[in-house]
């Protein structure tokens, strides 16, 4: 089994995926309203596979799934409310999940928060999103994603994980006296890149392939739609970088190739495998995150 990868940069998702037979597969993609969450489902969703578009916005959501059986009649769509902001969402959406077993849970949802905010929970929102709320709900999931036969979890991370080069524990969620929009992110993009490394560490064994990736930079997008400044630099960056089909590829590719053992704990960008920050390696930072992530999670059901 060749683990050379024939993409690169300028690959499609519908590239990656051209000759897949998905079907029987069950995907659950986060975030899947717009930009790279709708195109990696709609891609995969065209490749045979039974795709859960796990959205915040019900109404949005249904206009997608729409939008993708038209483009892709007799796919397997359907839609579940997400909200990764609010706790009681993701084990309502958790509860109700209507199937036996997940083969692949994509956690593609992000935002970067403008200014200091706090979710219902307690938790500043960046961090809210991007991996507490996905922290549970693969917590949630996993006993069904055990019951797969090749389960995969892909964290959408990016190259800010890079920054800072240390997790602050001191300051996780950031505290509203520290907070700044690009560190808050990058914690967050790097807490998707440890909680991919320990998931691989504590489930590699079960059976359970965990990867993260880089999209692209500036990637069409909706994930700074509530940031002015995030929203012009995307515009000004469109003409030179990825379209959000493209964006989608290195996801769909982790999502779809073969050789597991090339992918579990990895870090991937352009649909290769590339090297990420020191701080991935740092097996106590990991497990110090996923110990105090429950700790939250346990504080909060309180």
């Amino acid at each position: 089994m060749t683990s050379t990868s024939p993409f690169n940069g300028r690959s499609t998702a519908d590239e990656v995926l051209a000759g897949k037979d998905l079907t029987g597969q069950r995907i659950i993609v986060t975030g899947a309203n717009t930009g790279i969450g709708y195109e990696t489902a709609r891609a995969l969703a065209a490749a045979g596979a039974s795709v859960t578009l796990a959205c915040r916005k019900p109404d949005r959501a249904a206009a997608t799934l729409q939008r993708i059986k038209a483009s892709h009649p007799g796919c397997s769509v359907e839609v579940l409310p997400l909200d990764l902001a609010s706790l009681h969402s993701v084990r309502d959406f958790c509860e109700h999940f209507p199937h036996q077993h997940v083969d692949t849970i994509i956690c593609n949802a992000g935002l970067i928060s403008p200014k200091y905010t706090e979710t219902a929970d307690g938790f500043e929102q960046t961090v809210a999103v991007c991996h507490i709320g996905h922290f549970l709900l693969v917590q949630l999931l996993m006993p069904r994603l055990l019951a797969a036969p090749a389960p995969r979890i892909i964290m959408l991370s990016s190259e800010s994980h890079r920054m800072p080069a240390r997790l602050n524990f001191g300051a996780l969620p950031y505290p509203e006296d520290k907070f700044s929009v690009m560190k808050a992110y990058g914690q967050a993009k790097l807490c998707n890149a440890l909680m991919a490394v320990e998931l691989q560490r504590r489930y590699g064994d079960q059976g359970l392939t965990a990867c993260y990736v880089h999209p692209g930079t500036m990637v069409t997008t909706d994930i700074g739609h509530d940031t002015s400044w995030a929203r012009l630099a995307m515009k000004l960056a469109r003409p030179f970088t990825k379209t959000a089909h493209q964006g989608a590829a290195t996801t769909a590719f982790c999502a779809s190739w073969d050789d597991t053992a090339y992918l579990g704990g990895n870090y991937f960008s352009h649909c290769k495998r590339a090297k990420p920050s020191a701080e991935t390696a740092n097996a106590e930072a990991a497990s110090r995150l996923w110990d105090i992530t429950q700790e939250w999670l346990d504080g909060a059901a309180v």
